[in-house]
């Protein structure tokens, strides 16, 4: 007999069997709200608490559903693999946090005295012993899973109330559960009290399978009610049937992401009614493709974990619901539940709005990673019935909602027996649906071939059937037969993902592929202050943890504030659902819906002539099947003169539910006409001669450092520079935690420790040459920057940059440029070129070429970890001017990258949060020739061998001018 705690059992809970989640006219009471808590540093603290007259007057109060580290007791914890406790399961820390909570309430009036009364524990971090006025009913683990208890004999109908749960922080289950998160504990979820009247509805199960040859739908709805008769009635389509009859429609409208269409039924006995919501589809695997209603389905999606920056994973229907929303305006379709069920209303509104789901079991070991997989609980037998329980929870759970197309049986736990027996249970119970786990290679167990981060080429070799084969002939055969999906891709962490569209067009091109999930949906950072008040995103390490993993945890395509970063605008441009392209005169439009026509799109389009609207009107395009394309003719476009661009537009036709008419779905620009003439150099002014005065050389608006030839005054400006500027402070994809890191490498090189010297300083008879190598301390290889100023008439300044190699200089650079020091007061930017959003080599993909305004706050991109962030590129001019008027244009005979920061890059290099920052009365404008690409090595591939910038000569042209 061991005497191990209740929390250290590798049994799966003594609780209810698992069941679906229920919208019924049944009395619930929700115990929501303030309760009564007491905490504690270790799980063996005295029972006291749970007898009914404890006087629990000196507790604090603590919301639930909420954590209790979110509240100031303990501290949140991030890792990301690691384990933060030894592993010697099913053991756990002496020091193991721990909330008692109390809630004492009444029942309403009217509450049935009759049938049984169940509590329901929506979700519970870590493990959970519940007790009702002094009763133990029962304990949970699997945090991310519904636990009901029979509570009846304990409930005092006409009295007092006391429900008493001790929740402690680490337990068996915390082995199970290793998911790349903060660890959070507490009660997260809501508490409810549920009434289960006699002859009621216990359970219901939902088939409606889709017939996409005749457009008739098949329903079956089973109801576990006991002896007592329910009835299944579906007011639209005519049905009122025995609860588990067949019905055969012959004609339905399908359920799909694009067209969530679901119908409206009851299963009723005389005790209870149960609503529902229908959706008839039906996906399979046919010929190694995957399909729902018989289209080939193609992910557009991301991973997704439930995170506020203020409540943790305690979110509230109006996180979820904004989640789905700006899914849907980002053209997004899909969800992977990474890496546990969600919130159920979450697929409440996945249903309704339309997204796909694969939904998740709570299961990650990734820990084990470290330890060579020894002991990993997947292939331990002692593993087993908590493991199936598990799946068992999630399937029961959520197996009515039309949204979830996939079972996961979880994540990053390795391969082994367990993880069988979960799949064997899952298809024996629902074989509707077909199975993925991204860890089992050889595909023994599942339906669906998964991977994590692979390169392009391997990609694009699996979508071939070309990928390496396995050592098993019979296996190997099994998984080329599979569909491929990328489960996770494009590591969104700080500035990034690069690559995204090279990914997609291989999704597009193979059948065989069928999209992927990006990681991550939202950055994990908790909001905090300052000593000061400042506010900022707290990540791993900011808590004092002794184990944790950085700012890993922010890796979202959203902010924690849910703003979008630069990267979600991105993938909703390669995401777009209509690609729209130009055809000589015309322009080509390929609906890539799965089964829309482009009937609720209006195309727009819009001529610029150098970023000025001159003209505007409407397409014709008609309805466009899905998957078929046409060409439509562009109307007769009015003459421009400078720079001109078309951009056509798809916007939502009508409100939509997840959108207002007018919304954009996709868009392209199209050149027009290009000036005939290099734009900084349409006359040629004669030079006017260099004046030296003073020991400085004064060449029209410009004054030169007669020694070091440095500008020093721009018209009324004091400057500083130009300078070759090689280095950006690396973004998380160069330091690539899980990747191939450039950041050793170019500090290896001392590219961010150049040391600057001025050979020459020549005064010819048109202008001024500054000749200087730029090299760090030890190695021999140097850059030759030669600076030739030449001032024009007209107060205009010319400045040729030429940039050489001497030696070896390892490639590739992080980015290629000078900088210039402008006066701070100069804090607003006007600028023609690409834009409004940053833009690297190979990101930026929504950015249009424009003519745009931003002040230099505004021109910041907030990364929780500052990094390189906020270039423009493709800039053909840029103004930098004061509020009260004047400042500095510059202006490119070919098209630069722009920067302007109020803070340099090595201030940036050095700040650990944004509030690290502070403006240092400088407005530093940064114009390069080339930038390294970005990629996504944070977690997955570097950057593209077509996006990495050489060590190469290069030359900038530019033309300045006061304003």
């Amino acid at each position: 007999m061991s005497d191990r705690p209740w929390y250290e059992s590798f049994a799966p809970p003594p609780a209810l069997p698992a069941r679906a989640w229920l919208d019924t006219d049944a009395p619930r009471l929700s115990l929501d709200g303030l309760w009564r808590f007491r905490y504690a540093g270790r799980a063996d603290g005295p029972l006291d608490f749970i007898r009914p007259a404890f006087d629990d007057t000196g507790w604090e109060r603590l919301p639930v559903p909420s954590h209790w580290q979110l509240h100031g007791y303990g501290a949140p914890a991030y890792t990301n693999i690691s384990y933060p406790f030894p592993l010697d399961p099913p053991r756990v820390p002496d020091e193991n946090p721990t909330g008692d909570h109390r809630h004492a309430f009444r029942l309403p009036e009217g509450w049935p005295p009759g049938g049984r009364a169940v509590l329901r524990l929506a979700g519970a971090d870590s493990a959970a012993r519940v007790w009702l006025n002094g009763v133990e009913v029962g304990w949970t683990s699997g945090s991310r899973l519904t636990s009901e208890f029979d509570v009846t004999e304990a409930l005092r109908p006409g009295g007092d109330n006391v429900v008493a749960v001790r929740v402690v922080q680490w337990s068996a289950g915390s082995y199970l559960e290793d998911q790349d998160m903060w660890w959070l504990s507490g009660l997260f979820r809501g508490v409810d009290l549920l009434a289960r009247p006699a002859g009621g509805v216990a359970d219901v199960e939902v088939r409606a399978d889709y017939d996409h040859h005749t457009g008739a739908g098949t329903l079956t709805v089973t109801a576990a009610t006991g002896q007592a008769p329910a009835r299944v009635r579906v007011p639209e389509l005519g049905v009122d049937v025995a609860a588990g009859e067949t019905v055969r429609l012959p004609r339905v409208e399908p359920w799909s992401a694009e067209r969530p269409r679901l119908y409206d039924a009851t299963v009723s006995t005389g005790a209870e009614t149960v609503t529902l919501r229908i959706g008839f589809r039906t996906v399979r695997v046919v010929d190694g493709v995957l399909t729902a209603n018989g289209r080939r389905l193609l992910f557009r999606g991301v991973n997704r974990h439930e995170f506020h920056p203020d409540r943790g994973r305690a979110v509230t229907e109006e996180d979820m619901r904004e989640d789905v929303l700006l899914m849907k305006q980002h053209n997004i379709n899909a969800v992977r539940t990474s890496h546990y069920p969600p919130h159920p209303r979450f697929l409440d509104l996945c249903d309704e709005y339309g997204l796909w789901v694969v939904d998740e079991c709570d299961l990650e070991t990734h820990g084990y990673g470290t330890v060579d997989w020894r002991g990993n609980p997947a292939d331990d037998p002692r593993w087993r019935d908590a493991l199936v329980d598990r799946m068992r929870r999630t399937v029961e759970r959520d197996k009515n909602h039309p949204s979830v197309v996939l079972w996961s049986l979880g994540n990053e736990s390795g391969s082994g027996r367990n993880l069988a027996a979960m799949a064997g249970w899952t298809r024996r119970r629902d074989p509707s649906r077909p199975l993925l786990y991204e860890r089992d290679w050889t595909c023994r167990d599942v339906d669906v071939y998964s991977r994590m981060y692979l390169p392009v080429a391997e990609v694009e070799a699996i979508g071939r059937g070309e990928e390496a084969p396995l050592d098993d002939p019979a296996l190997d055969a099994r998984r080329r037969a599979m569909p491929f999906i990328h489960v996770e891709y494009a590591h969104a962490m700080g500035n990034g993902p690069g690559g995204l569209a090279e990914y997609q067009r291989l999704y597009e091109r193979y059948p065989r592929l069928h999209g992927g999930f990006v990681w991550e949906w939202i950055d994990h950072g908790i909001r905090a202050r300052t000593d000061d008040g400042r506010e900022f995103f707290a990540y791993g390490g900011d808590f004092g943890e002794e184990v944790h993993d950085g700012n890993f945890v922010a890796d979202g395509l959203l902010f924690p504030d849910r703003t979008s970063s630069p990267g979600l605008l991105d993938v909703k441009k390669v995401f777009e659902p209509v690609q729209i392209a130009g055809s000589g005169d015309g322009v080509a439009i390929a609906n890539r819906y799965l089964d829309s026509g482009l009937s609720h799109l209006d195309f727009r389009w819009t001529l610029e002539d150098d970023g000025e609207v001159v003209a505007r009107g409407t397409l014709a395009v008609g309805d466009v099947p899905a998957g078929e394309s046409t060409v439509v003719r562009l109307p007769s476009l009015p003459a421009t003169t400078g720079e001109a661009y078309v951009t056509v537009c798809a916007v939502l036709a009508a409100d939509e539910p997840w959108a207002k008419a007018g919304h954009e779905v996709a868009s392209t620009q199209l050149e027009v006409r290009q000036p005939a003439t290099p734009r900084a150099v349409t006359t040629s002014p004669a030079p006017v001669p260099p004046r030296p005065e003073g020991g400085q050389l004064h060449a029209g608006p410009a004054v030169l450092d007669g020694r070091t030839g440095r500008l020093v005054r721009l018209g009324p400006w004091e400057v500083d520079g130009p300078r070759l500027q090689v280095w950006r402070a690396p973004t998380d994809n160069d330091r690539a935690p899980h990747g191939e890191a450039l950041e050793p490498v170019w500090r290896g090189a001392g590219l961010d420790r150049l040391t600057h010297r001025v050979d020459e300083v020549a005064v010819t008879g048109t202008g001024v040459v500054v000749r200087t190598r730029v090299a760090p301390a030890a190695v021999d290889g140097a850059l030759l920057a030669t600076y030739a100023w030449t001032a024009l008439a007209g107060d205009r300044l010319r400045l040729v940059v030429d940039i050489g190699v001497e030696g070896h200089v390892p490639g590739p650079l992080p980015m290629l440029g000078v900088v210039l020091g402008l006066p701070g007061e100069l804090d607003q930017v006007e600028w023609f070129g690409r834009g409004p959003g940053e833009a690297y080599p190979d990101t930026g993909l929504a950015t249009r070429v424009g003519r745009w305004f931003r002040t230099v706050g505004e021109l910041q991109t907030p990364y929780l970890f500052p990094q390189e962030n906020g270039r423009r590129a493709g800039v053909r001019w840029a103004s930098v001017t004061a509020g009260r008027g004047g400042g500095v244009r510059v202006e490119g005979r070919a098209p630069f990258g722009l920067t302007v920061r109020p803070w340099t890059a090595e201030a940036l290099d050095r700040a650990a949060h944004p509030t690290d920052l502070v403006a240092d009365g400088h407005t530093w404008l940064t114009l390069d020739a080339g930038h390294n690409g970005i990629g996504s090595a944070s977690c997955g591939p570097g950057v593209l061998p077509g996006y990495l910038l050489p060590a190469a000569p290069a030359r900038l042209e530019l033309e300045l001018r006061v304003l």
